[in-house]
């Protein structure tokens, strides 16, 4: 009796914040699993006017067609290298930057830094792009300051060369989100208890030391928590930066998945070939999460699950 008499006081004082994890509960349920529906269209010969449940069922033709697809391989090639070379870098700068600003000891040199670096995160990647066309261009900053100093004798059209797409990718990636990603790194060490750099400075370590022994296993969960979360998205490599800069020339290496998805699912109405297309990119991040984190599980590392 005693134990429901509680439980009904604790619902009493909490039946607000049930009310709300309930509402957040069934709006997840709406609009993130009942849409998982319209995965049927992959399976499916799928015309507009029939809907998704009379459309003619195909079964795996749309996932054969893709995978003998050239196009569709070069797209799957093109978003796992862009989506490692931007988790590699994104995530190392992040963890650099935020080790180098808590070594700042200034406040006020620090917050402008601080919010100097989060700036980028805010702009949008058309502006993005228009300062990467401006500065790259064969009149930009970049060209005149190579030409300036004699690396160069012309102006390189870096929009017209394949080669150097995917690290004009990279850079972007770093630039616009290095602060921002800091964030919870810098969170991170200032958990750290104080008195281990203390014990550290009195068995005559310096600040590199500090950094190796106390700052970096200080927050290795977190970046094993990241790391792992981060894996899940090696497949969202991107969809503006490469539509926005891509051109015909470098078209062999710009195309990702997703601009795959918007040529054929929305450009050629062939919706069951996009979904597909989809299908493959969500499957391949799961099983990319479970088999990252099965290793740290091995290995005794932080988890997801």
């Amino acid at each position: 009796m005693k134990t429901k008499k509680l439980s009904k006081i604790e619902f009493k004082h909490q039946r607000v914040l049930i009310v709300w994890a309930a509402i957040i509960c069934l709006y997840g349920f709406i609009f993130y699993y009942v849409p998982l529906v319209g995965w049927l269209m992959a399976f499916q010969n799928y015309k507009p006017v029939l809907g998704v449940f009379k459309s003619e069922f195909i079964g795996l033709d749309k996932f054969k067609l893709l995978f003998e697809d050239e196009s569709f391989i070069r797209v799957i090639r093109n978003t796992f290298a862009m989506g490692i070379i931007n988790l590699v870098c994104t995530f190392v700068m992040a963890i650099l930057f935020a080790i180098l600003l808590n070594e700042i000891k200034t406040k006020g040199s620090k917050k402008v830094v601080q919010t100097i670096s989060y700036l980028p995160h805010f702009l949008s990647w058309i502006i993005v792009t228009g300062i990467l066309h401006d500065a790259l261009s064969g009149s930009g900053i970049i060209n005149e300051l190579l030409m300036n100093f004699h690396i160069i004798s012309k102006p390189i059209d870096f929009f017209a060369h394949e080669g150097y797409f995917w690290p004009i990718v990279a850079f972007a990636n770093v630039w616009k989100e290095t602060g921002w990603n800091a964030i919870i790194y810098l969170a991170a060490i200032t958990s750290i208890d104080p008195s281990l750099y203390e014990a550290a400075a009195i068995d005559g370590a310096g600040r590199w030391a500090k950094i190796k022994h106390v700052t970096l296993p200080g927050i290795k969960p977190t970046i094993m928590i990241l790391l792992l979360m981060n894996v899940g998205n090696i497949l969202n490599a991107g969809f503006e930066i490469q539509y926005l800069l891509g051109n015909g020339l470098v078209q062999k290496v710009s195309q990702t998945i997703d601009i795959y998805v918007l040529k054929w699912g929305i450009s050629q109405a062939d919706y069951s070939l996009g979904t597909a297309a989809g299908i493959f990119k969500s499957v391949v991040s799961i099983g990319l999460i479970l088999v990252f984190n099965n290793i740290a599980k091995r290995h005794g590392e932080e988890r997801l699950f």
